[in-house]
């Protein structure tokens, strides 16, 4: 058995909870509003992002940043300029994002075997650094300040956009922000769960949570809940099994998903 540093674990555990928090919190916007394809444009965005940092030996989790935030903040315009339903732009661009990543990867040096490289299509928990946490901890405060201040805003906007617009409320600011932020989390969610299935922990905690609840407040309270249990969990199953770490919190995500459809109050009343 191999005895990690308590630092080393202790960075994880810190990482795993707030990236948790993180994924989901953004997850139960995109699941609520019909754009899970967002954050799996958005995973495949950081990763290309990432890719090309390897390439010219700059921060891959800059690059990540810089790609996923890009595409974020030209998604919402295109779409609405082109007069083209978000999910089709969302679409394109997924597939010129991982065909850029393969690409940028096959440029590297031993690319194949390179531990960056993994790193970014797998996750590397144990490579979490302070730095990689405060900025978590940044990012996951903002996301909880913004919710608590425009609650309402962003529960008109998921509820009808077409609605809340009616009512007064301008949505492109609470729309545009929603894509800044998924890519902001994405990228930073880069190094525990990894590019290519980052998305599942955005997607499975929120979908799980809106099995047994109508009500958003709760939803946004028990999909973070959700999203830790999965990190955890995923992180000792990764341990105990020897397993990649993004791999196996996507596999625990999806088993709790499972579960809760068959559980599910609404699935009984259907």
């Amino acid at each position: 058995m191999i005895i990690l540093p308590s630092k080393i674990i202790l960075f994880a555990v810190a990482g795993a909870f707030l990236t948790g928090i993180l994924c989901s919190l953004i997850g139960s916007f995109i699941v609520r509003m019909n754009l899970s394809s967002l954050g799996f444009c958005m995973s495949h965005a950081a990763f290309a992002g990432a890719a090309l940092g390897v390439v010219l030996s700059f921060s891959p989790l800059m690059m990540a940043m810089c790609f996923s935030t890009v595409v974020a903040l030209i998604l919402g315009p295109v779409a609405e300029k082109a007069k083209l339903d978000t999910n089709v732009v969302i679409g394109i661009i997924f597939s010129l994002m991982i065909s850029l990543g393969l690409i940028f990867l096959s440029f590297s040096p031993g690319a194949a075997m390179s531990s960056t490289a993994l790193s970014i299509l797998w996750g590397s928990i144990l490579g979490i650094t302070i730095e990689d946490i405060l900025r978590l901890l940044l990012i996951t405060s903002s996301i909880i300040l913004m919710i608590v201040l425009f609650f309402k805003e962003f529960q008109a906007i998921m509820f009808s956009r077409k609605m809340a617009e009616a009512s007064g409320i301008n949505t492109k600011p609470f729309y545009y922000m929603i894509l800044f932020l998924t890519g902001i989390t994405v990228a930073l969610s880069l190094k525990l769960v990894g590019g290519l299935l980052v998305f599942a922990l955005m997607i499975n905690p929120a979908s799980s949570a809106y099995q047994f609840f109508y009500d958003m407040k709760k939803i946004t309270i028990f999909s973070p809940i959700i999203g830790v249990l999965c990190c955890f969990l995923g992180i000792l199953l990764s341990f105990f099994l020897d397993l990649p770490t993004g791999a196996s919190i996507a596999i625990t995500s999806s088993l709790i998903f499972g579960l809760s459809v068959m559980v599910s109050p609404k699935r009984k009343r259907g």
